[in-house]
């Protein structure tokens, strides 16, 4: 099989397989929380773009001694609640100015799926009336997938999915 072609697998087989050998056996992430530079702006970005309900927010407090070092007040963050179940956090400690690099280590980019390429058309309109940098939908048809890739307000590289 090309390399270049993505194949279909079958998850259950596979996460059997991967249960023998692994140390540790996860069913996928529980969570991902960003750094950010501005939690209000950061805040409003993502509420506009996703409107995914709020799960936990701490950001009022952000300001006040210690919060941003304790885990307990959510480092002064704010939490959504995605669809599937998984929680996508905000963690305003990075200093103002700083900007996302996906060329250093940890975090290249992250991805969120859609329904249709229709809808990622849609963002896209979407994206440019609202001042959002962005690129154009680009068709992976060899990985059964199209992508839009966006930025948001500190730089990170994020980017929409949509099967073919």
């Amino acid at each position: 099989m090309p390399t270049s072609t993505l194949r279909r697998i079958d998850a259950r087989r596979v996460c059997a397989y991967c249960a023998a050998m692994a140390v540790v056996e996860s069913s996928g992430y529980a969570h991902i929380r960003l750094t950010v530079t501005d939690i209000a702006r950061s805040k409003a970005f993502y509420d506009e773009v996703f409107g995914w309900p709020v799960a936990a927010d701490v950001s009022d407090r952000v300001h006040e001694p210690g919060v941003t070092s304790s885990p307990m007040d959510l480092y002064g963050g704010t939490v959504y609640l995605l669809p599937s179940g998984a929680l996508f956090g905000l963690r305003p400690v990075a200093p103002p100015g700083q900007r996302f690099d996906s060329q250093h280590s940890g975090l290249d980019h992250i991805s969120f799926m859609v329904n249709s390429r229709d809808d990622l058309v849609a963002a896209a309109e979407r994206f440019t009336a609202m001042g959002v940098e962005h690129g154009e939908v680009i068709d992976l048809t060899a990985w059964g997938i199209a992508i839009l890739s966006f930025s948001d307000p500190d730089g990170v590289h994020c980017e929409l999915t949509a099967a073919l």
